[in-house]
């Protein structure tokens, strides 16, 4: 299964982020996206921007993971 993830964009050199991965800096390349900005939120996959996210969008999906995260650890205590 493929996962794209939600990150939050550091900095923007030509078509490249550096964006910020659950605490982990990552290189990302933006030509499949527009007007990516410094603050704003991509979901990537691959090494790839494929869409910028709105903030509602992105804090939903933080919300998603990390209750999967505690549902995942919920379950390997039983």
């Amino acid at each position: 299964m493929c996962l794209a993830i939600p990150a939050r964009v550091l900095s923007v050199e030509d078509e490249v982020a550096t964006v910020d991965l659950e605490g982990t800096r990552l290189h990302v390349n933006l030509s499949l996206v527009e007007g990516v900005a410094p603050g704003d939120h991509v979901l990537i996959h691959a090494g790839f921007a494929l869409e910028v996210l709105s903030d509602a969008d992105a804090q939903e999906l933080a919300f998603y993971r990390e209750r999967m995260r505690a549902l995942g650890a919920q379950e390997s205590m039983s």
